[in-house]
């Protein structure tokens, strides 16, 4: 049976504005399970202005600015109640969060995260990139099996409680990729990050690239947009 989700795309937005609505919308659908309710799940897409966010088992010692530099930067930092390090968001970049009752898929949390990272691995094979899993690291990663090193073109930090999840996964598109600089991507120092426009030498249509990274997901998790909402 498929789940029926909520489809969201709320273009350029602050970050803890979407922080706090996508809470709202996870304590919505937690308290109704409790209650013995079904209620959607929610996909959110949306581009947020320059923020630096770290996990809850991240270190600190990974922000390689002080407060001055991310001024000068034009950027906010926060540290989050998501899993894994530290990341960098930014326009050109899509963020997935989606808020969905794994119960209800029938998945447990590993195989979620699997088919986040297979979500955009497809989306990758889809627009002529080869990518995959690395191992030992969450995430889609470009140039591997060869001589090259690995590069990072999608980051994965989750929450889960009840089996609900938030947070998500940050698939670097047209993303500036200078502003990695100032960490250390999800605590790596020995590899890099890259985008599709690196990847394939110019900009993309990020329209384009969202809608197929939404067809993927709706195929791997076998949902059901809800017309109504979406």
């Amino acid at each position: 049976m498929s789940y029926i989700v909520k489809y969201e795309d709320i273009g350029l937005k602050d970050y803890k504005e979407v922080w706090d609505y996508q809470a709202s919308v996870f304590n919505r659908l937690t308290e109704s399970k409790l209650k013995g309710e079904k209620v959607e799940g929610t996909l959110i897409f949306v581009e947020h202005p320059h923020v630096y966010t770290l996990g809850k088992s991240g270190s600190e010692n990974n922000l390689l600015v002080d407060h001055f530099q991310l001024q000068a930067r034009d950027a906010k930092f926060y540290r989050i109640d998501r899993g894994g390090d530290i990341t960098y968001h930014g326009p050109g970049q899509i963020v997935a969060y989606p808020v969905f009752d794994l119960e209800e898929i029938g998945i447990g949390l590993k195989e979620y995260i699997s088919r986040l990272e297979e979500t955009v691995i497809q989306s990758c094979d889809e627009m002529g990139i080869s990518a995959g899993r690395l191992t030992g690291a969450t995430g889609v990663w470009t140039g591997l099996g060869g001589k090259e090193r690995p590069r990072k073109i999608c980051a994965i930090g989750v929450r889960a409680s009840r089996f609900v999840t938030m947070h998500g996964l940050a698939f670097n598109v047209n993303t500036d990729l200078s502003y990695f600089g100032a960490i250390n991507p999800c605590g790596f120092t020995d590899r890099e990050v890259t985008s599709l426009q690196k990847e394939l030498g110019k900009a993309q249509d990020i329209g384009k690239v969202k809608e197929i990274v939404r067809t993927r997901m709706k195929e791997i998790f076998n949902l059901e947009w809800n017309k109504e909402l979406s």
